[in-house]
């Protein structure tokens, strides 16, 4: 079974309550709740939360709410812990994490994920770009932003791996698979401007659909 996991706590140091914040209309949780719904390849979705409001928030988008305990949604609490007790409550072979304060996503983005990790038989995949971001005079040497090699930045959206690695205090595995994302996906909500960006490409993603359908 593939599950799909939203870690959704009512605690935010940068922005917060922000998975409940209006965004476009809606709750920004909204957002990742419905497409997850619309995701062919997940057999059950659940939304994790210890807070009432976000819980009740997740109920009227139509999703499952797992009740999470408290000790799990402190500002320390690891995502592995989040994930293990959801795989004590529903056992499953693949899970899937889809954040809440990454609000853009293509409309087959979760199922091409998944159908990706599936294909190459990954441990774990993670979308994200290719950054190349330096330190300023840390080598004392000019480089083209084009000629540096840069790394994989993993943006939070989408993350598959399999639910044994979970249960084995592992996240990552050894054969690890990567999904380059174009700019607009990589918002990851923190703060206000994070959300002022969002709503811009929200916007102009509708608009975008609405003019297609014409």
């Amino acid at each position: 079974m593939i599950l799909g996991v939203t870690p959704a706590r009512g605690g935010s140091k940068g922005l917060a309550r922000k998975n409940i914040r209006p965004l476009c209309g809606k709750p920004l949780l909204a957002w990742t709740i419905e497409a997850a719904k619309a995701a062919a390849r997940l057999d059950r979705y659940v939304v994790s939360t210890e807070d009432a409001e976000v819980a009740a928030v997740a109920r009227q988008c139509g999703a499952e709410v797992l009740d999470r305990p408290a000790a799990l949604a402190t500002d320390d609490a690891p995502m592995l812990g989040v994930l293990q007790h959801a795989l004590e409550r529903i056992p499953a072979d693949v899970v899937v994490i889809l954040q809440a304060p990454c609000p853009v996503r293509d409309v087959d983005l979760i199922d091409r994920c998944i159908q990706r990790f599936l294909d190459t038989g990954a441990d774990s995949l993670a979308t994200g770009f290719i950054c190349k971001y330096t330190a300023y005079a840390k080598d004392r040497q000019e480089h083209r932003r084009q000629d540096i090699d840069g790394f994989f930045y993993d943006d939070g959206n989408v993350y598959v791996m399999k639910a044994d690695l979970i249960r084995s205090g592992d996240r990552y595995g050894t054969k690890i698979e990567r999904v380059l994302l174009d700019r607009e996906q990589h918002i990851d909500i923190d703060e206000p401007f994070d959300l002022w960006l969002a709503e811009q490409v929200l916007r102009k993603r509708q608009a975008t659909h609405a003019v297609s359908r014409r």
